[in-house]
Parts: structure tokens; sequence; C-alpha cells
């Protein structure tokens, strides 16, 4: 070969392994925002896809959207701060597409914003059901089916307030750090089961549950002025590597935190 020959790209065993035809994907909190994001990356990049949430319409409305582009979607109406919607969660999903291969925990409630001083026990029990407890049942319920299927992957999305609490959101933010916790005993506790487990910390997105930050311009401001990468994030900045670690691309990545957040936090 010449020297000064081209080398022709070709179809590399890492953009192969991106495609996730054959895999079925559950999708929590997929009718909107980072959810539906993911939802539609996952079911374009071939996989069969449960998108769920605790409301009807939003359910349907999001299956709709999905199947009018031709992929493979089913809504599935689960509360996750209901342990028995979440068990029927991946019961149905079973039933649905015989299988179970990824799960996206990215349902998530904050009702409240202000000092821990002003805070109720009720409060504290609903975040903790819906951020920690829905997404470990869950993939506790998947377990057998996954490691059945020879494996699959666990992607939880967390947020930079898990590893750096974010003022006025103070129980949301230890959530999400026992998000990133459960997320390292998953990984350590079913890798050799073929599970891996990763989390994705967001920092500020253009989403509805995000808007009362980023549509304050001051907030908004601070925000971007202190990243190295000066713009509000959108969800498909976060779809995608969503995707990377549900996929076999990222098969020796478990137990990992990966921000992406503009460098807010570097």
């Amino acid at each position: 070969m010449s020297s000064h020959e081209p080398i022709t790209p070709r179809d590399s065993d890492a953009i192969a392994r991106m495609r996730l035809h054959g895999k079925v994907a559950i999708v929590t909190g997929g009718t909107r925002g980072i959810g539906f994001a993911a939802a539609t990356t996952l079911a374009r990049a071939g996989a069969r896809v449960v998108v769920s949430s605790r409301k009807a319409d939003h359910v349907h409305a999001a299956e709709v959207a999905l199947r009018a582009e031709g992929l493979d979607v089913t809504g599935i109406v689960a509360h996750m701060g209901e342990m028995d919607d979440v068990r029927g969660l991946a019961a149905r999903t079973v039933e649905a597409y015989d299988g179970i291969d990824i799960i996206v925990n990215n349902a998530a409630t904050n009702p409240v914003f202000g000092p821990l001083q002003q805070q109720r026990e009720d409060v504290f029990a609903k975040i903790m059901a819906v951020n920690v407890l829905g997404p470990l049942e869950l993939c506790r319920a998947s377990h057998s089916v996954m490691q059945e299927r020879g494996g699959g992957s666990i992607v939880n999305i967390s947020s930079i307030g898990g590893v750096s609490p974010e003022p006025g959101l103070g129980l949301y933010s230890v959530s999400k750090a026992a998000l990133i916790s459960l997320t390292k005993v998953m990984a350590q506790e079913w890798g050799a089961d073929g599970i891996r487990a990763n989390a994705v910390c967001p920092g500020l997105v253009k989403t509805k549950f995000a808007a009362a930050l980023w549509q304050d311009p001051t907030i908004a401001h601070a925000i971007t002025d202190r990243q190295p990468i000066g713009r509000i994030g959108t969800p498909d900045d976060i779809a995608g590597l969503i995707l990377f670690l549900a996929s076999d691309a990222s098969s020796y990545c478990t137990g990992g935190v990966y921000m992406a957040e503009g460098g807010y936090l570097a």
C-alpha cells in the first residue's frame, strides 16, 4: 500500500455493538424529557422499548408518537413509588416482549424546594420511594430474567446533586446520592450474573422537570457562566450517553458514575 493511499473507514466492532437489535428495554419516566429522548434513541438503535410513566394519557401519547415513527414501543402505566406497580411493570414487559435486557431508571420526583428544617417525614419517604426504592425493586424483579438472557445493563439516572448537593434541593440530592451508591452495590453484587449497572449524572437540562431552574435567567446564567460548555443541556445530550451504557459497546463498564453537566463540576 502506498504511504499516500487513504485508509477507508469501515464499520467497526464498537459501532456494531452500539446497535440494540434483539434487546428489550424499559425506560421509566419515559414520556418526556430525558426519558423520552432515551426511549426514542434506544428504539432507533433497534431495541424493543417499554415506555412507562404514572400518567396514562402521557404514556399513550408517547407510545403513539414513537409508533408513528415505525418504532417497536409499548406503553405501560406504572407509578415508581408503588411497589406493586413496579413489579407489575417487569412482569408485563416480559409478557409483551419475552424478556428484559436494559433498564433505564429515569423516573424521579422532587415535590419540595427549601432547607431541611422545613421538610416533612412523608415528603422524604415519597422522594426515597420513587427515586431509590422503585429503581431497586424494578431491577430486583427483572434480575432473574436478565440473568437467563445472558445478562443486561442497568442505567440509573442520578444527578450532579448526588455528587454535590444543590441548594434548596437537599432531600432530592440525598436520594440521588443514594441512587449512585445503589448503582455501585448492583455492579458489585450482580456482575457475576452478567448484569452491569452505571449511573448518569446530568446537570441542568431543558426539561419540564427542571423548568423552574433553566427558565430563571439569573439561575441559568449563574450555571452556564461556570461551565466550560456554556449552554444548558438538552435531553438528547443525555440520551447518547445512555445508549452507550445500555449497549454492548460499554461491556467493560460497570459501577461507573458518568457526568453529563457541561463541565459544571470540573
